[in-house]
């Protein structure tokens, strides 16, 4: 009788191993790229850094490139990422516009280069108003703090009052250098198209006449008529007797702060036209535009006299007989309005 052999264990099969490790780091891979995508978006299109004031100026100067740029925005704490904007900015197409700008506290990186590629840069303004010396205008330029340099003022009645816009760093000596070619340029438009057989041969006379106009009224309506009143008084060789050009001749255009005395209306100084004939030697102030057009091309009249009417503006007349009674009657609006101020209780 035969021993039974018992069957043999099979051996149980192995698994394999080190597929476990590769998938992990796969999986690795993939959530780091996600979490780093993720945060790019965010830093692209989330909230930028917060900062302690509710702006923050930054100015990107000319030709710094993107890595400059970059550079600027991440020192002024505007932005999270250097690589990353430089990034968006490669990618995005567009150009990097220099100037000065004001970002938000909090805004995203889209926005930043947004504004940056359409150049919405700060603007400041300076404004020179109708009837300011040359003088007064350069003091405004000194003031502004945006501007670098020293500049000297111009020629009496050189520049052209407006609103002009200013950048940062710009000298000053080159802002008013804008304002007188502004007021050449339109000198040029203006001068060919004045009207003929006008009391005066240059344009700096224009200007001159033009400046006692300026000074003379606050009302644009009357600027026309004002200057054919003294068009007509230099076609006749009358003396302007304008209080404004006697007031420069004192102060240099300053207010006085106080009313023109006997003995000044009596000087003869080149500024007192009511001692001298014809226009005085410079302009008084800077003219406007409005006021230029109105002594190259004043309206047809008879008027040779103005005076004021207690309510901001003039009454005319053609005869002296008539310009009496209008000054008597503006005489005594005054006598009135000094008796109201008198009174008491």
């Amino acid at each position: 009788m035969t021993a039974k052999r018992r069957p043999r264990k099979r051996a149980a099969a192995k698994k394999p191993r080190g597929r476990r490790g590769p998938r992990l780091a796969l999986l690795g891979l993939l959530f780091a790229a996600l979490v780093g995508g993720a945060w790019a978006v965010w830093s692209y299109i989330g909230p930028g850094p917060a900062a302690k004031t509710p702006v923050t100026d930054v100015w990107l100067k000319r030709g710094a490139g993107v890595t400059g740029v970059a550079d600027e925005l991440a020192a002024a704490g505007v932005i999270r990422s250097k690589p990353l904007f430089v990034v968006a900015a490669k990618l995005g197409g567009g150009s990097l516009k220099a100037g000065e700008y004001e970002f938000p506290s909090g805004a995203s990186m889209a926005r930043i280069l947004a504004d940056i590629r359409a150049g919405r840069v700060v603007r400041h303004l300076l404004t020179v108003p109708e009837g300011w010396t040359s003088e007064m205008a350069a003091d405004a330029v000194a003031r502004d703090i945006v501007l670098t340099g020293v500049a000297a003022p111009p020629a009496e009645g050189a520049l052209l009052p407006e609103t002009y816009e200013v950048r940062r760093g710009e000298n000053r000596a080159t802002v008013l250098k804008r304002m007188t070619d502004a007021q050449d340029k339109l000198l040029d438009k203006l001068w060919p198209q004045r009207q003929a057989g006008l009391p005066f041969a240059t344009r700096m006379e224009a200007v001159t006449l033009a400046s006692i106009v300026e000074k003379e009224t606050a009302l644009p309506a009357e600027r026309p008529r004002i200057a054919a009143v003294y068009i007509n008084r230099l076609r006749a060789g009358m003396r302007l007797e304008s209080d404004p050009t006697t007031i420069y001749g004192i102060s240099g255009g300053r207010p006085l702060g106080r009313g023109i005395t006997r003995s000044e209306l009596a000087a003869k100084t080149p500024y007192n036209t009511y001692q001298m004939t014809g226009l005085p030697p410079t302009p008084i102030a800077n003219p406007g535009r409005a006021a230029i057009e109105a002594v190259l091309n004043p309206p047809k009249t008879t008027e040779l006299f103005f005076v004021a009417n207690g309510q901001g503006g003039h009454v005319f007349a053609s005869s002296f007989a008539e310009h009496q009674k209008n000054v008597a009657r503006w005489r005594e609006l005054e006598r009135q309005r000094l008796n109201g101020q008198g009174r008491t209780g």
